[in-house]
């Protein structure tokens, strides 16, 4: 349990929650999926499946729609660390789950 506004609150069902942009922009502006986001997503998500990580009291993996930082981009957040990414290939999304997601330590060249 945790406390909220001088009440009691159950605990998040996810220990992490992370959102990565796949947002496609019709009108031809740079958007994060130009970088193939969904893909890498996927990716993503079947690394964090293999390690074990997914589920409740783990961690979920979400597709978000604009997070409103493309010229960034392609880019993700990891919450309750309120952490944001940039990355380019799966590489970088390898070591964001096992530095940030696992460790809770900030990869500090992916920073935005």
């Amino acid at each position: 349990m945790r406390f909220f506004n001088g009440k009691t609150v159950p605990m998040s069902f996810y220990s992490k929650h992370v959102f990565i942009c796949t947002n496609q922009r019709e009108d031809g502006r740079p958007c994060c999926q130009d970088h193939d986001t969904r893909t890498l997503f996927k990716h993503m998500k079947e690394q964090a499946r293999a390690d074990g990580l997914l589920g409740p009291k783990g961690i979920r993996i979400n597709k978000s729609g604009c997070l409103g930082r493309c010229a960034q981009g392609p880019v993700l957040v990891v919450y309750p660390d309120n952490v944001w990414y940039r990355f380019k290939e799966s590489t970088d999304l390898d070591e964001i789950l096992e530095k940030q997601v696992k460790k809770g330590e900030v990869v500090d060249r992916l920073l935005i």
